[in-house]
């Protein structure tokens, strides 16, 4: 059998929009195309929420290659109404609104929070690169007698290439606020 409006000719399945409203569907039953029998909720909620004549009406003035998008517009709504039937889909979009704006707020904060952090730390190292690499050479315990320990100190942290001795703590890290 061939398939006429989205249904096999000459089947006696009705459309779900027919099949609900308790009509005959005729081949050239405008629902049949974009409401499956399979599919009966689908109708269903549109039905509820904005009648089938409303409907009708609609889809005979669109374009037939508009007519899918209508009807999944339609659907789209009419899902939203039957879940919230005062602010319907401008409620979801109101919601997806508020969760945009307060995860763009807690962005902000951790931008400006990463920034605070790098502020300290470029502070703490130019504090000790600035300073004379003699300077704590007398608090340091030197029991070997070998200045090796002084020529190559052990990384504390890096950042960007630059490591910081491991030997000049006096200096609060920058976490301890």
């Amino acid at each position: 059998m061939r398939e006429v409006g989205g249904r096999k000719a000459g089947a006696a399945s009705p459309c779900a929009a027919c099949k609900l409203l308790r009509r005959r569907c005729a081949q050239d039953c405008i629902f049949a195309p974009h409401f499956p029998a399979e599919e009966p909720q689908k109708f269903a909620n549109v039905h509820k929420v904005f009648g089938a004549s409303n409907v009708s009406k609609l889809l005979q003035e669109i374009p037939m290659q508009h007519r899918g998008d209508a009807v999944s517009s339609l659907v789209y709504e009419a899902n939203a109404r039957v879940r919230d039937p005062i602010y319907g889909c401008v409620g979801a979009i109101s919601s997806l609104q508020q969760q945009i704006e307060a995860l763009q707020a807690q962005l902000a904060l951790a931008q400006a929070e990463m920034v605070h952090l790098r502020m300290r730390q470029s502070a703490y190292l130019a504090h000790h690169l600035r300073r004379p690499a003699t300077a704590n050479i007398g608090s340091r315990s030197t029991t070997t007698g070998s200045s090796s320990s002084l020529s190559s100190p052990k990384p504390f942290f890096t950042l960007e290439g630059m490591a910081v001795d491991q030997t000049e703590l006096d200096y609060p890290p920058m976490w301890s606020c």
